[in-house]
């Protein structure tokens, strides 16, 4: 190693001059000897460490692992880091591929064709990793790796995992157990909201096909009504019958505005009866159709010497809106505004009180049934009859049936806790909740024998009429009258054996036909009465065979009966 120095003037700067040189020149031989010294000591080190065969542990210790990483360091590629970072995506995603793929399997859906595409992306990533490139620089820290080489491996592994996550993405639903749960949740939900839907417009549907008029009941009318305007000298009122007012016959009342359903009725008591001269029945309906009432039982007269009374409910003059507060109320605006506002507009949102609009209820033959003993002043007992009744057998026993001084005579409807006061009124009012007890059972309306002389002394009709005042706004019940009958006649209700009266044949199609035979009367309560074609085919044969099929009416309106 050379270092020039200039030099001094004279002999004395001469001598010095080689003094310092030789100096120098020996720190510069011993920096040269320690400098050999640590490059010889770092290189063995440095072999030791590259040759030092694998040991046992898993993980080193830390002193080794530190002077490890220190020495890639120095001498590692730049690309060696993201290499290896690229490499462990592959890994993670690679087991995440086969973890997807053997649940597949083990679940065995209808996903074979992800099934098939995670297996071949699983296959993919194993073929990246083996490839000779990666897999070599990987092991080798020694080996440099080339841009280009690598600029190529990256954007395929990058493809590769894109693939995978997409793919996981859209099979999440299939595997994630709480998205799946919460999807079926949502479907729950939607399936019924469509059930509640179609129920809805179901109930709508039904309550329109069973309380429009049906053609042939129109045609019916219209035709009675055309014979007695042809022939007015024919369909002249005849005198009064005495019979009507005698306390020693078998009295029945019928309310209906139903020509064919009435006379189904009669006949079918008529033809049941032992002795039917002995037997009235008091046939009340309104303005409208009395006289195709009339008609009827002019052209078809009753057989075996029945008697038949027909009247409207405007010659009860009594029934005005000063007496009867339902004909009061049923004039007010507000229930006006209640049946006729908006019912096109909710008709589906109102689904579950849909049947208290139904137009029976503005009807005061619905309410007849209040008011016997002041429209039958001189009899004791009368039989009421709803008009989709069918009086199978002689009902003569039922003025025999010993009342208890109670006032009316009924089937019991109750079960569990099912048809019990508690479903007709609502106990959430105070007064409701005080003067009756909810799980006291209801009985039926349609086959009630009334004790006349005891609804007189009780003083029935100003009990209902009390009531009635209560309910204008409707909070006690809803509209009806199997609510107010229920309160009517509370504690005033014999219960009879159930063979006298069987309900359910217009909306069960479960009713045995053991109990329909035993029973002296069939009720088609419900919507499907058997004079409509949604009645129940397996009942509607018992009502059809008391039709009156030789009346030319009948068969000129075409029944399909």
């Amino acid at each position: 190693m050379a270092v020039a120095f200039r030099g001094g003037r004279g002999g004395v700067g001469s001598g010095q001059s080689t003094g310092l040189r030789s100096f120098f020149s020996y720190r510069i031989f011993i920096s040269a000897l320690f400098s050999f010294l640590f490059l010889a000591t770092f290189s063995v080190v440095l072999n030791s460490s590259r040759h030092q065969p694998p040991q046992d542990h898993t993980l080193p210790s830390m002193g080794n692992a530190y002077m490890q990483r220190t020495f890639l360091a120095l001498q590692s590629d730049p690309l060696k880091t993201r290499l290896d970072l690229i490499h462990k995506q592959a890994t993670d995603h690679l087991t995440l591929v086969n973890a997807y793929a053997a649940y597949a399997r083990k679940l065995k859906l209808d996903a074979s064709k992800q099934l098939k595409l995670f297996e071949d992306l699983a296959i993919n990533f194993s073929d990246l990793q083996s490839k000779p490139g990666l897999k070599s620089s990987v092991s080798d820290n020694s080996n440099a790796l080339e841009e280009d080489t690598f600029r190529v491996l990256e954007k395929e592994v990058k493809d590769k995992v894109k693939t995978a996550r997409m793919m996981i993405v859209e099979s999440k639903e299939s595997y994630d157990t709480q998205l799946k749960i919460q999807k079926l949740k949502d479907t729950i939900f939607a399936v019924q909201e469509q059930l509640t839907k179609a129920k809805k417009n179901g109930a709508v549907a039904s309550l329109i096909s069973a309380k429009s008029v049906p053609k042939s009941l129109h045609c019916l009318a219209m035709r009675l009504v055309g014979e007695r305007i042809s022939n007015p000298e024919k369909y002249k009122d005849a005198p009064p019958d005495p019979a009507a007012e005698d306390p020693t016959l078998y009295h029945y009342a019928i309310f209906s505005d139903n020509v064919i359903a009435v006379s189904v009725v009669v006949r079918s008591v008529v033809m049941n009866a032992e002795e039917p001269w002995k037997h009235v029945f008091h046939v009340v309906t309104d303005k409208m159709s009395l006289a195709a009432m009339k008609v009827w039982f002019k052209m078809r007269p009753l057989d075996r010497g029945a008697h038949i009374e027909i009247k409207s409910v405007e010659d009860f003059k009594f029934l005005n809106s000063s007496y009867a507060p339902v004909l009061r109320q049923l004039e007010s605006a507000k229930l006006q505004k209640f049946y006729f506002e908006n019912q096109a507009e909710n008709a589906t949102k109102d689904s579950h009180n849909l049947k208290f609009k139904n137009p029976k209820y503005l009807s005061m033959l619905n309410h007849l049934r209040f008011y016997l003993p002041e429209m039958y002043p001189k009899l004791n007992k009368i039989l009421f009859l709803d008009d989709d009744v069918v009086v199978q057998k002689d009902v003569t026993g039922l003025w025999k049936i010993n009342l208890d001084g109670k006032v009316n005579g009924a089937v019991e409807t109750c079960f569990g806790s099912f048809h019990r006061y508690g479903q007709y009124l609502n106990f959430t009012h105070l007064l409701i909740k005080e003067s009756f007890n909810p799980n006291a059972c209801a009985w039926a309306f349609g086959m009630n024998i009334f004790d006349l002389n005891a609804w007189r002394r009780e003083k029935c009709t100003d009990q209902y009429h009390y009531w009635q005042n209560l309910n204008e706004d409707r909070t006690l019940w809803k509209l009806g009258t199997l609510p107010p009958g229920l309160i009517t006649f509370y504690s005033k209700t014999k219960s009879l054996d159930k063979s006298w009266h069987v309900l359910g044949l217009g909306y069960n199609p479960g009713v045995s036909m053991d109990e329909i035979r035993n029973a002296a009367v069939i009720h088609y309560n419900g919507n499907m009465k058997p004079w409509l074609d949604i009645a129940m085919n397996q009942y509607k044969s018992l009502w059809t065979k008391y039709v009156d099929n030789e009346m030319e009416f009948v068969q000129m309106c075409n029944f399909g009966l």
